[in-house]
């Protein structure tokens, strides 16, 4: 078991969790969930033993599996040696034994081999490497990069190693953040697989919503200033929180009808005869006073893309034989795509594959090497970009309400004041300066502009990064009911599957145009293998 008793972190003089008291049991699998910058990350590193706590007591399982993001430790390294590290006493031994052979043989050094040997045949040390073999096939590290330095081989590959090495030494516990980040569709179906066969304690941080309903069985979610545990998946702690909260809110307002009967009759009879019924009652209504209701952490953007009244042609968008190189290097080979009004188009496939070069070249913000692109009749585009700053330069020392006016000039205050409060930017947040944004909020402005600016067409690119796990769901609420043309890349299943009614997969042996949404698009491509 992973035991937290009275933990608490501060930072600086902000508390992030303060007598927090929880027990992760074995055989359950939690998603650790919360807004950014509740500590989700900050809570992982504590029950690894790799951050301070500032009080409390955290036990552990002495074999703990955590995904390490520091890429850069482990250079020199082949993707078997690092996958190996997973399990530090093995890892060790192995070490220790290749420093004695180097050294004249003694009876001294000899006893120590037979001592280093017994842990290795103890931590199944003569299958590390076929083990190692097999957990990098499984998440799409082929085997030309096995021996090769991490930092010769893509740095995707080098992410999905560190998942691997999570993952090796049948750990009794798994500390995972975001381990999906790196992977591309066929690799998560793998890892669900994988998580759903692991006995031990899983914990994991993921803003994949489809990947959190898969694997877990319980909900860890950071909110009221505690850690509550739910049981069930990601959308079934939401059911629950909503009406727990929605009962309360309810017994609430009972309570404040019961008061104000109570407080009537008090009135009524403060001065007559009555005194012990009027004491009475003003010991039940002290008695009844509703306690203020916490906010909660489930805060969701409301996000409706209205298209343009100018209805655009039948061909919204039309790529013809394009191509585009970097550095003698094809990564768009020759695509043509004709884009019809009304299509919803989800772009899927690994990093580094060319999904952003398409993009750009399809929003005209690139140039292809050859071919030509070309928007249909009065066919209106907008487009959100990969890279934030493409769209906001955070040099501007402005407010998001002036950014915002300056996107559109001639649009009412209360129009600006409106998307903004749809996109969670209330009150004051309005007039927060462009600089001191978050890469969330940046998104979550962006998206505003998007919803005041006039469009028949929309693409977007890698749109749900940084946005929390109810942004993302209200963004493909958005873009199902959006009754234009939309053209989105992701890397989230649960995006892709609730707007796309076409894919375009680039695969290791070229690109390709599905017709059919992304369930049967998988279901097609593993018949065919």
């Amino acid at each position: 078991m992973i035991v937290l008793d009275g933990v608490t972190k501060t930072v600086g003089a902000r508390t992030l969790f303060e007598d927090v008291s929880i027990t992760f049991s074995p055989h359950n699998r939690y998603g650790l969930t919360g807004p950014n910058g509740s500590g989700k990350t900050t809570l992982l590193k504590m029950i690894a033993g790799l951050e301070e706590i500032t009080k409390g007591v955290i036990s552990r399982p002495a074999r703990l599996g955590f995904l390490r993001q520091n890429i850069s430790e482990f250079h020199s390294l082949t993707p078997i040696q690092t996958v190996i590290m997973g399990n530090g006493r093995l890892w060790k031994a192995l070490c220790r034994r290749d420093e004695l052979y180097e050294q004249e043989m003694t009876d001294e050094i000899g006893f120590e081999l037979g001592e280093v040997e017994t842990i290795i045949i103890e931590e199944d040390g003569y299958s590390a490497e076929s083990n190692a073999q097999m957990l990098l096939h499984g998440v799409g590290v082929s085997s030309e990069y096995e021996n090769k330095p991490m930092k010769e081989i893509p740095q995707d590959m080098q992410f999905r190693v560190l998942v691997c090495q999570a993952l090796f030494g049948n750990p009794q516990a798994l500390i995972l953040d975001e381990p999906t980040n790196h992977l591309d569709l066929e690799s998560i179906r793998w890892l669900e697989g994988f998580l759903h066969e692991y006995e031990g304690i899983l914990i994991v941080v993921s803003h994949d919503r489809h990947f959190l309903n898969a694997v877990t069985t319980h909900i860890a979610d950071i909110d009221y200033d505690t850690i509550i545990v739910y049981p069930g998946n990601y959308d079934e702690m939401i059911v629950t929180k909503s009406s727990v909260r929605e009962r309360a809110a309810h017994e609430a307002k009972s309570k404040e009808k019961k008061i104000s009967q109570l407080q009537e009759f008090v009135q009524k009879f403060r001065s007559g005869t009555r005194a012990s019924q009027v004491q009475s009652r003003l010991r039940e209504i002290e008695r009844l006073q509703p306690q203020e209701l916490k906010s909660s952490n489930i805060q969701r953007p409301y996000i409706r893309f209205i298209p343009s009244e100018k209805a655009p042609g039948k061909v919204v968008l039309k790529a013809d034989n394009i191509e585009k190189s970097y550095d003698s290097k094809l990564v768009i080979p020759g695509f043509s795509l004709e884009v019809i009004r009304g299509d919803k188009i989800g772009i899927i496939g690994n990093n580094g594959r060319g999904k952003t070069t398409l993009l750009k070249m399809l929003a005209q913000v690139l140039s292809p090497d050859s071919g030509t692109v070309g928007l249909g009749h009065q066919a209106i585009l907008s487009y959100f970009p990969q890279n934030h700053e493409d769209a906001v330069d955070k040099t501007l020392s402005i407010s998001l309400f002036e950014w915002l006016k300056m996107r559109k000039p001639g649009l009412y205050d209360q129009d600006v004041r409106g998307a903004l409060g749809k996109m969670l930017f209330g009150g004051d947040d309005a007039f927060k300066k462009i600089p001191a944004l978050s890469g969330g909020e940046t998104a979550r402005l962006i998206i505003a502009s998007m919803m005041l600016s006039e469009h028949n067409l929309i693409i977007m690119d890698e749109p749900n990064n940084h946005l929390d796990l109810e942004a993302v769901s209200a963004l493909g609420w958005g873009l199902e009911e959006y009754k234009g043309t939309a053209i989105v890349a992701s890397h989230d299943r649960s995006l892709v599957d609730r707007f796309a009614t076409k894919i375009i997969a680039f695969e290791e042996d070229g690109i390709k145009v599905f017709d059919g949404p992304l369930e049967d698009y998988l279901i097609y491509k593993e018949k065919a293998q």
